[in-house]
């Protein structure tokens, strides 16, 4: 797992999981608006300078291991 600072060109999704610097903690980021950004922490919602925030970025091999199917075809 790899931790990348968040630039001009790069863009936050609502709905995608950041690294909250001050907390240490994994955050659910709700909304981005160039210079804030909302996230939600243990049930609470806080905003915060983006500088504060940081990209979660797997490498192939972890994203390999996490992944999981769901559709295991229907029995009828």
């Amino acid at each position: 797992m790899k931790f990348h600072d968040i630039s001009d060109e790069s863009t936050v999704a609502p709905g995608e999981y950041l690294l909250y610097v001050p907390k240490n903690s994994i955050v659910l980021c709700g909304a981005f608006d160039g210079t804030n950004i909302r996230a939600l922490e243990n049930g609470a919602l806080f905003e915060d300078k983006v500088e504060n925030f940081r990209k979660i970025t797997l490498t192939q091999r972890e994203r390999k291991r996490r992944y999981v199917s769901r559709c295991k075809g229907g029995v009828s």
